[in-house]
């Protein structure tokens, strides 16, 4: 039996932008910057960021395009996909990227102006306590529900493929 599955938890790179295939699907694809902690075996802390192109599809893509920016954190869960092309020169090309079977959208953030905000985050100082202003959320303040979208259903064409 094989497996070809992926998660990764990271921070979006920069900000999605939403495309359609002349078929009319609903595509975006977005870079995500994951981060590996280590000490080595001089007691030194290291760090490694690794970036991932992810692409998602159909209602997917638009909520990806509605709610996250640069910044923001996302969780993904789908597929290592390999492409190949011939470029403008005649060379081959390749790249893989992850196909996106589910999104989750990161905490929302505490305060405005910070990384990992998402659009439409109600302004700044949403959640926060109003008497501090010190990104703690009051009691009253309730956890925002968290969109899950499950696409397993959706068949994608590479003809649809706009890139």
């Amino acid at each position: 039996m094989d497996l070809n599955k992926v998660f990764i938890l990271g921070r979006v790179t920069a900000n999605p932008e939403l495309r359609t295939t002349p078929g009319g699907q609903a595509v975006t694809t977005i870079g995500v910057a994951t981060n590996r902690n280590w000490t080595d075996k001089n007691g030194q802390k290291q760090e490694e960021t690794e970036f991932h192109n992810v692409v998602l599809w159909g209602r997917q893509a638009e909520v990806a395009s509605q709610f996250l920016v640069k910044g923001a954190m996302v969780l993904i869960e789908g597929r290592m996909k390999t492409r190949s092309w011939t470029d403008k020169q005649g060379g081959q090309r390749r790249t893989t990227e992850i196909m996106a079977e589910r999104m989750q959208l990161g905490p929302r953030p505490m305060g405005g102006g910070q990384g990992g905000s998402w659009k439409g985050n109600g302004g700044a100082g949403a959640g926060v306590d109003k008497k501090s202003g010190d990104g703690i959320p009051s009691l009253d303040d309730k956890e925002p529900e968290i969109p899950t979208i499950n696409l397993e259903d959706e068949e994608i064409k590479p003809e649809e493929i706009p890139f």
